[in-house]
């Protein structure tokens, strides 16, 4: 178990403001590594070059001398007072024997004369560094040749004072270094603490959202452009789960609604039964209402039921091949007599390509529809079922029967459960409500739309189905 829990705390992913320093850090560290090194590249560049001209100087005047000098008896002697005023400087002169001319006293250039080629022309990229009885020195080899005289001129400046030099200044410059490092790690740090300030009092207001608070929404306005999307999102989310909640809330207080009608009449009919005894006969006729009221709560749970299966996508359609207008027509020999009764005309109007669809889930689509019509059409009236193609590749069937005009607001919520268009929830007719919410799950389960439109002459609903690819290419 504890190891469980290590491994867990080693695979938390880093905070924000640790990912960001770590960027900085390592954007820094490698910032002033360079920079460190190319500042003391360049100091050491500018010492090699002032060697260099140095020993330019040098070297000139020791060929002037001995271009001057023809007398070897006399050369050593003009040698030593070939260079003046400059300290720390060290030149050797051999002639073509390999004979030792001259040397100042200090520094002993065999080392050179043997191991470096000499140069034609002295600069900062040829200069050759050496060690001798734990001094360094910089210098180079070159070559004088005079008449028939040829010499070898090693000259060379100490370089313990240059290095000194670089040892203090590379010591002090990493110390600034590492206070720049720190303090703009520091500064970094506190840019992005303030930085994610909006962040901070955006998970605030979130927090504040509970379940009684849905209606609030975020300025996303006043916020930062990169936080802009994110707040937006959010108030859609929260608009979603406001509609969720308030629809649930509706269901919940329409199925208290639904089934509070048929419960009571239950008790009441049997406490009236049982408050006196009763013939025979009138005890079958309670019997006979309460079973009424009991179908009634059935098929209402049977509705509910089905619902939740086409919710959870547990209703898959059985895909045949179905004729819209051959369906309709024996649905119409079903509601004939219950028309008739009503002195209510069926017609069909129109033609359609077949479909792919589960035969009994659409003939339940339609006959809701029709039994929905058949209860709000006015004796002596019409119901139309219209078929046609319509765009985007799929078949319209529209069942329009004439009707009290539903206002526009609550067209959009008639496929709702339980949903009542009327405020007194008031119900003349036998539905639960859950009629035109079938027909929705329905079409949706094969892919299609339903719509709803109404005016002063009529009420339609339309079922949209897709047509099989190889019948609408």
């Amino acid at each position: 178990m504890w190891k469980l829990k290590m491994m867990a705390t080693e695979r938390r992913p880093l905070s924000l403001t640790a990912r960001v320093m770590v960027f900085v850090a390592l954007a820094i560290g490698i910032s002033l590594v360079l920079i460190g090194n190319l500042v003391l590249g360049a100091v050491e560049r500018h010492f090699a070059e002032q060697d260099a001209d140095e020993l330019v100087v040098i070297n000139q005047a020791v060929a002037q001398t001995l271009q001057r000098v023809d007398d070897p008896l006399r050369l050593p002697v003009a040698l030593s007072q070939a260079v003046s005023g400059h300290h720390g400087v060290y030149f050797q002169v051999w002639n073509g024997r390999g004979q030792l001319v001259f040397a100042t006293p200090g520094a002993d250039f065999a080392q050179a004369i043997v191991a470096f080629s000499p140069v034609k022309r002295i600069h900062a990229d040829n200069l050759a560094t050496w060690h001798f009885d734990g001094n360094a020195y910089r210098g180079v080899v070159t070559r004088f040749v005079s008449d028939s005289r040829e010499y070898r001129i090693a000259t060379a400046i100490g370089m313990d004072f240059h290095l000194h030099f670089l040892q203090g200044f590379r010591r002090s410059l990493w110390i600034i270094m590492l206070l720049t490092g720190g303090v703009t790690l520091l500064a970094a740090w506190f840019g992005v603490h303030q930085g994610h300030a909006p962040l901070r009092g955006l998970s605030d207001e979130m927090r504040s959202i509970q379940a009684d608070r849905l209606n609030m929404r975020l300025d996303f306005r006043s916020m930062p452009l990169e936080l802009r999307d994110l707040a937006s999102a959010f108030n859609q989310m929260i608009e979603r789960l406001e509609d969720s909640f308030t629809r649930l809330s509706h269901f919940s207080a329409d199925i208290a609604h639904e089934l509070r009608t048929p419960l009571t009449n239950l008790i009441t009919q049997t406490q009236v039964a049982l408050g006196r005894a009763r013939t025979l006969d009138e005890y079958r006729e309670l019997l006979y209402s309460n079973l009424e009221e009991q179908e009634r709560l059935a098929k209402m749970v049977n509705d509910m039921l089905w619902l939740a299966k086409s919710d959870h996508g547990l209703l898959k359609p059985v895909q045949v091949t179905l004729d819209l207008a051959t369906e309709v027509r024996e649905l119409f020999d079903f509601f004939g007599a219950l028309a008739e009764e009503k002195h209510i005309t069926l017609s069909l109007e129109g033609q359609a390509p077949g479909v792919m669809g589960d035969r009994a889930m659409l003939r339940r689509a339609i006959s809701n529809l029709l039994s929905n019509a058949i209860r709000h059409t006015p004796a002596g009236k019409w119901i139309k079922v219209r078929l046609s193609k319509a765009e985007n590749d799929s078949v319209s069937l529209s069942v329009i029967n004439p009707d009290s005009e539903i206002p526009a607001q609550h067209l959009p919520s008639v496929f709702d459960r339980f949903y009542r268009a009327d405020p007194s929830r008031s119900r003349q007719s036998e539905g639960a409500g859950l009629g035109l919410a079938i027909v929705r799950s329905i079409v949706e389960a094969h892919g299609g739309r339903v719509e709803a439109s109404s005016d002063r002459h009529a009420t339609s609903f339309t079922l949209f189905l897709p047509v099989p690819e190889e019948r609408s290419a």
